[in-house]
């Protein structure tokens, strides 16, 4: 079913998977585009696009996640009619284990599969400061400490006029997120990362464990936080090999 929420680049009816992939903080559902071109015939791609960005930028953003969660839970449900998956990178990956954990508690459809990139295991301690509401110099030098955007890009006044307040409120519904304690959820868990990423540890992936009562895995790939732009293949590989042992 067509929903602005949901970006489907090559439509594949007759899939028998859905792979749904929930985005970093200031992207949209573009990052994913060429996703299909390395996934098996039988699993669809669809790209998560949050109001605020992209063909969505007219829309107001989220700010607050739960409210986030209750609204994105709602434009998924059409779209559960087969088995599914998600990804998340990042932010992305908090929200993609927030509304699996929705639809449990509503007793909808669960996914089949978690795919966790870059994104510590939400019970553990946060110990980074808020960053939402630093000056525009301070948050540009946070961002290249992730080494995500070129510096050429940074320097681009426009695009900071533009790319900024989309980061804010991402950043925002991360740090207006409370883990509270729930069951493990009932679908296996793989955790993928960066080897040479400043801020998520192997070991704070490693944690994830804890959240699923079914296999878990983890890989770590060459890259940093953002390793997914350049290991793009090889992660998608992995999610693939990961489902052909779960089968």
């Amino acid at each position: 079913m067509t929903s602005s929420w949901i970006i489907k680049y090559y439509p594949n009816p007759q899939a028998s998977l859905r792979l749904f992939c929930f985005p970093y903080a200031g992207a949209g559902a573009s990052i994913f585009r060429s996703w299909s071109t390395y996934l098996p015939p039988d699993i669809e791609a669809c790209g998560i696009q949050l109001p605020g960005r992209e063909n969505r930028y007219k829309e107001k953003k989220f700010t607050n996640i739960f409210s986030l969660i209750d609204a994105l839970t709602t434009a998924l449900l059409p779209n559960l009619d087969r088995p599914f998956m998600f990804f998340g990178h990042s932010v992305g990956a908090l929200l993609s284990f927030a509304v699996a954990r929705q639809l449990r508690r509503l007793r909808y459809p669960t996914p089949l599969h978690l795919f966790i990139s870059s994104y510590s295991a939400p019970q553990l301690p946060n110990l980074d400061l808020p960053i939402a509401k630093l000056s525009d110099t301070d948050l540009l030098e946070e961002i290249r400490l992730y080494n995500g955007t070129p510096s050429n890009i940074l320097e681009n006044q426009e695009f900071i006029n533009f790319y900024l307040p989309i980061l804010r409120a991402d950043l925002t519904l991360k740090e207006s997120y409370v883990y509270l304690p729930e069951p493990p959820l009932n679908c296996p868990i793989s955790a993928f990362g960066g080897i040479n990423d400043p801020k998520i540890s192997r070991d704070s992936l490693a944690s994830w464990q804890e959240q699923t009562s079914k296999k878990f895995n983890l890989q770590m790939f060459p890259g940093d936080h953002f390793y997914l732009k350049t290991q793009q293949e090889s992660l998608l590989k992995a999610i693939v090999l990961d489902l052909t042992k779960q089968s």
